[in-house]
């Protein structure tokens, strides 16, 4: 059994997919069950904060992939209390039920780095590498930003008057990765063995301010702003009563000041088999079935 922990969302969705077109069985953890569960796989219900949901969640894995982030708005939740401390309760669960570890990371991931979530995932990463059994159980996956999630929020932005809003100049480069390709990196590393103890890096072959990619994704050449003097307020003012729309506030000012291009040939020469999709072939296929 292949078990996907935030196997509902976009990635783990397209993990799935891939790997039950191999014939492979799939279980999907999440906090509650989809409407639209992937065909041929099963659920189960989980939490990473809450540990005591995970041993049932995985046993009679034999590989354990980690999806999770927290940084979804709505969810309640922190990097600090999924990227970091539920991953460490995973990957205890996981290994307590003898199944190796994908970790999906993010490129850079540092305990000395600007963004939060960046230190978080560090700290997951550490906790694999530092476990040293025999044969290491563990690859660890890092991409770089999601051009499909940044897309979405773009659209969003723009509404009916069709005029995306970027948070930020929009004029600072950043590495964007079709999702899609991520997912084939992590489906091969659940289904080769020969990856374990490997870190593998996933940039896009594009590195894009948002300016840029707003206009790639609305096809429009105007773009509205929230100026960063705007969102250095958001994030005060939000800190203490909407503790995670502040976080979001403080990351895309981040986003649009920190160096976060990524030369994807250099990330490639270790393996040369990662995909590197250009971003505007991904959003073409981003509509397209998996």
């Amino acid at each position: 059994m292949i078990t996907i922990v935030g196997g509902t969302g976009r990635l783990g969705r397209l993990v799935a997919a891939r790997l039950v077109a191999e014939g492979r069985p799939v279980r999907l953890v999440g906090r509650s069950r989809p409407r639209d569960l992937p065909a041929g796989t099963e659920f189960v219900a989980g939490d990473v904060r809450r540990p005591e949901t995970l041993p049932a969640a995985v046993a009679g894995s034999s590989v354990v992939v980690s999806a999770v982030h927290g940084l979804d708005p709505t969810g309640g939740e922190s990097p600090a209390e999924v990227d970091r401390d539920g991953n460490l309760a995973l990957i205890a669960a996981a290994r307590a039920a003898g199944a190796d570890i994908v970790l999906v990371s993010t490129i850079d991931a540092a305990d000395d780095h600007p963004m939060e979530l960046m230190r978080m995932k560090a700290v997951a990463e550490r906790a694999l590498r530092d476990h040293q059994p025999g044969r290491p159980d563990w690859t660890v996956v890092r991409p770089t930003a999601y051009a499909e999630m940044h897309a979405d929020l773009l659209r969003q932005t723009a509404g009916r008057g069709g005029v995306p809003r970027v948070f930020g100049t929009g004029t600072n480069p950043v590495n964007f990765v079709s999702v899609r390709d991520a997912a084939a990196v992590v489906h091969r590393a659940v289904v080769d063995p020969e990856l374990r103890g490997e870190v593998i890096d996933v940039a896009g072959a594009d590195n894009l301010t948002m300016n840029q990619l707003a206009r790639l994704v609305t096809g429009q050449e105007k773009v509205g702003h929230v100026p960063p003097l705007a969102l250095r307020a958001m994030s005060a003012v939000l800190a203490r009563a909407r503790p995670n729309q502040a976080r979001l506030a403080r990351m895309a000012l981040q986003m649009d000041t920190l160096p976060l291009t990524v030369d994807a040939a250099t990330t490639r020469a270790a393996h040369p088999w990662v995909p590197c999709t250009p971003i505007a072939e991904a959003l073409l296929l981003a509509g397209a079935p998996a």
